[in-house]
């Protein structure tokens, strides 16, 4: 399941399941976002944190995708 949503993911899954997601914030090409670590060097976004206003609309940087990223 997939929830877009502006209220933070601890707030709305709060009481209800008792889970940790291995969440990183991390910058990549100079924007501050929050990242689930997968295999192979690759993360998805979970949201972006500070970023250019114009990269909120950019699919390639929207909730859910997939990028390189090595820790």
């Amino acid at each position: 399941m997939t929830l877009y949503t502006v209220i933070p993911i601890e707030q709305v899954y709060e009481g209800a399941v008792s889970f940790v997601l291995p969440l990183e914030e991390v910058s990549i090409q100079g924007m501050l976002m929050q990242v689930e670590p997968m295999e192979h060097g690759q993360a998805r976004i979970v949201r972006l944190l500070d970023c250019p206003l114009e990269k909120y609309l950019d699919p390639a940087f929207s909730p859910g995708a997939i990028i390189r990223w090595n820790p």
